[in-house]
C-alpha cells in the first residue's frame, strides 16, 4: 500500500529583518580587497573580452603569488581603513545611545 502525500509543509515563524540604517559607517576594505581595486583595471587591460568570474579568478591567483613584502602595502592599507571603521562606529553608537537618552 503506497503512502499518501502529505501537501502541508510546516512552517515557521517568519521574523522581519532589521533594516540597516544607512547612516551606518561602512566596514573597512580587506587587504586582498584593495589590492583588487587597484589591480582590476590592468587585468581587464590585458585581457580584453574577460568574464566577471575570469577577473576574480585571475586576481585571486596574482594574490597568491604576492610575497609578504609585496602585501605589505595593502595590509597598511586595511589596518589604517579598520581604524578609520572602528572610529567612525564609536562616534555612530556614541552618537545613537545619546539620541535614545533623549
Amino acid at each position: 500500500m503506497p503512502k499518501e502525500k502529505t501537501t502541508k509543509r510546516a512552517t515557521a515563524k517568519r521574523t522581519e529583518k532589521k533594516k540597516k540604517d544607512p547612516n551606518a559607517p561602512k566596514r573597512g576594505l580587506s587587504a586582498y580587497m584593495f589590492f583588487a581595486n587597484e589591480q582590476r583595471e590592468n587585468v581587464r587591460d590585458e585581457n580584453p573580452g574577460i568574464t566577471f568570474g575570469q577577473v576574480g579568478k585571475v586576481l585571486g591567483e596574482r594574490w597568491k603569488a604576492l610575497n609578504d613584502k609585496q602585501r605589505t602595502p595593502y595590509e597598511a592599507k586595511a589596518a589604517q581603513d579598520k581604524k578609520r571603521y572602528e572610529d567612525e562606529k564609536a562616534t555612530y553608537n556614541a552618537d545613537a545611545e545619546e539620541e535614545e537618552s533623549s
